[in-house]
């Protein structure tokens, strides 16, 4: 349990929030950079069978990664994403034709939504702009 300190000195007050700042920014980008993994790891696993989409050769669930990045002011933030071609698809569904004419009814099978949804209530407003980068 922390005293609270009393500060009548400017400067003092000022080294303080500075030794604070030092300590709060590593702290940040480390809670990100976990929780960005468990999140990558339970994004994978919704990808592994129903309700989510079926594993066929393992290559579009291996291909979800994840990087953390540290900026100014204790800023940091986790990037979880897949650069393969069907994650919008499986992740929305399409009804419709696509570019090479080919008639598509395939219904949507989420696993992106359940993952963020269920970290979503762990995280006080940390998976914002997460959220926004994977659904986007």
């Amino acid at each position: 349990m922390s005293t609270a300190r009393t500060f009548t000195d400017p400067e003092m007050l000022a080294a303080a929030f500075e030794q604070a700042a030092d300590r709060v920014g590593p702290a940040v980008t480390a809670l990100m950079r976990h929780q960005g993994t468990l999140l990558q790891q339970q994004i994978r696993m919704n990808a592994s069978g129903r309700p989510g989409p079926n594993v066929i050769t393992g290559r579009y669930r291996d291909s979800w990664s994840v990087a953390t990045s540290a900026g100014p002011a204790g800023v940091a933030e986790s990037l979880i994403g897949t650069t393969a071609p069907q994650g919008r698809r499986l992740e929305f569904g399409f009804t419709g034709t696509d570019r090479l004419g080919r008639h598509y009814n395939q219904p949507p099978y989420p696993h992106v939504a359940p993952a963020l949804d269920a970290f979503g209530r762990q995280i006080d407003g940390q998976l914002t702009a997460i959220a926004e980068w994977v659904i986007g």
